[in-house]
């Protein structure tokens, strides 16, 4: 007895020895433990892919026939499909990011408590934060790259082009990330997602995905232009087609939301997990 805890006492010691950056991966590394734990995450992982792929399909490709073109700020006219694509990645990296700091972040945090357990060991709450946010955001990036590769498919940008969005879709996924692991450690039960639905497809609907903003009534268009998703899809387009303008201030509010959410997050995990 007196040796096995010994033996874990040394074991945990040693682990507090680790430096953050293997506090970090170990977070991350039990998330991909559970992804190949069976085929079930793995349709609920793909799954993600489908909604904003058939959004492209329906508006931007069926609809898109009869809008015709799209004139941009710089006197250009670009297909509807292409002008509407490049929002669905942004879309596409907020819905997977999304999808993995709620529903399956706050299962893990109130009912499997897996995060009380984490939080056993010497990890963090920051690190736990981190870990979390650094799988949401591959989660996002593979919904990401998986769009742009059928972007690229059916003619809408060029390989160069979709390499270039890649960074930015990245950053809207961490943006959403974080928010969303903020809000999971305020949220009081399952009912409390039907308020995420509905605000998440209030951003997709009126983020300047499908219309420029300015064609918006003034006082609308001014609230649009403060929501997180309008910079995503901002930043995502000026990276795919150009000519929109300096993307530093879309790229700026997002790593902003991203460190104020990701520092929210670690401190409710904090006061609400450790004893």
């Amino acid at each position: 007895m007196l040796t096995t805890m010994l033996t874990a006492r040394a074991a945990r010691a040693a682990r507090m020895a680790w430096p953050s950056h293997r506090r970090v991966g170990a977070v991350l590394a039990r998330n991909v433990g559970a992804l190949r734990s069976g085929p079930y995450y793995w349709l609920v992982v793909v799954s993600g892919f489908f909604e904003p792929l058939l959004y492209l399909l329906s508006i931007g490709v069926g609809v898109g026939a009869l809008v015709g073109g799209m004139p941009m700020g710089d006197g250009r006219t670009v297909d509807y499909a292409a002008y509407v694509a490049p929002a669905m990645v942004a879309v596409a990296a907020m819905s997977g990011a999304l999808s993995e700091t709620t529903y399956n972040f706050f299962f893990k945090m109130r009912y499997a408590k897996t995060l009380e357990a984490v939080l056993a060991t010497p990890v963090r709450p920051m690190e736990v934060a981190l870990g979390e946010l650094l799988w949401a955001v591959t989660r996002g990036a593979f919904y990401t790259v998986m769009f742009l590769v059928v972007m690229v498919a059916l003619g809408l940008c060029g390989p160069a082009a979709a390499a270039a969005a890649l960074p930015g879709a990245v950053l809207v996924g961490v943006a959403f990330a974080a928010a969303g692991l903020a809000v999971s450690t305020l949220l009081r039960g399952w009912q409390d997602f039907d308020l995420i639905a509905v605000v998440q497809f209030t951003l997709f609907l009126f983020s300047g995905a499908f219309s420029p903003v300015a064609d918006y009534p003034p006082v609308f268009a001014t609230l649009v232009t403060l929501t997180p998703l309008y910079h995503g899809v901002e930043l995502v387009r000026g990276l795919v087609l150009g000519g929109g303008g300096p993307l530093w201030g879309h790229a700026a509010y997002l790593a902003v939301m991203s460190a104020a959410g990701l520092w929210f997050a670690a401190r409710r995990l904090g006061r609400r997990l450790l004893p």
